[in-house]
């Protein structure tokens, strides 16, 4: 049991949740995107979003100024979630736009509000849980999605749901997080994903 509520920590960690947005919504889109277009597009999020966070946290893991890829201190914190913001920038900018990629534009702008609601929190000393912040708010996203293409994804939103069950399990299990942090961490994710949808549903 100790090693299943382990491994969640790692198989939904938040570096990797922004991807899992990315590839659910190019697998269930009804709309006809170039081959070519779509591996460039998931080689872009992948290289943003996962290669270059690990290799910043390997820097900062050299200064000292990082322990874990988990980030268990409130004031380890702080330059990984300054740094994804500008990644998460740099994806609205440059890999998604607004009116050829609207769902995936304005789930990339909920994931920056939920950053940047995370790192202000770290000024206040306040620490949330980023796996649940970011499993939550592609789990709405996928909701979102279902009703925006009129596609039955009851399997795919019960699987994100106990994911949502799971790695509250496991941070509550490792005594990484408090249920407060795991609230607010939820509420965080899910929040901007939900205010957004009017833009684009």
């Amino acid at each position: 049991m100790n090693h299943f509520l382990n491994i969640a920590g790692y198989l939904l960690h938040p570096l990797i949740m922004p991807l899992f947005g990315t590839l659910l919504y190019f697998s269930i889109t009804p709309r006809y995107l170039e081959p070519e277009l779509v591996i460039s597009k998931l080689i872009a999020v992948l290289i943003i979003t996962v290669l270059i966070p690990l290799i910043i946290f390997f820097l900062l893991k050299n200064l000292k100024l990082v322990s874990s890829i988990h980030l268990e201190a409130v004031k380890e914190r702080k330059y990984p979630l300054m740094l994804q913001c500008l990644l998460f920038l740099l994806i609205i900018k440059m890999v998604f736009n607004p009116y050829d990629f609207a769902e995936m534009y304005y789930f990339f702008v909920g994931i920056l509000f939920s950053v940047m609601t995370a790192l202000l929190l770290v000024f206040v000393k306040f620490k949330i849980s980023l796996h649940q912040m970011a499993i939550a708010g592609v789990t709405m996203f996928l909701i979102a999605l279902s009703v925006h293409f009129e596609i039955n994804m009851l399997l795919g939103i019960s699987f994100f749901i106990i994911g949502n069950g799971w790695i509250a399990s496991s941070r509550l299990h490792t005594k990484s997080h408090t249920l407060i942090e795991l609230t607010t961490g939820f509420f965080i994710g899910v929040i901007p994903q939900f205010i957004l949808l009017n833009f684009w549903l």
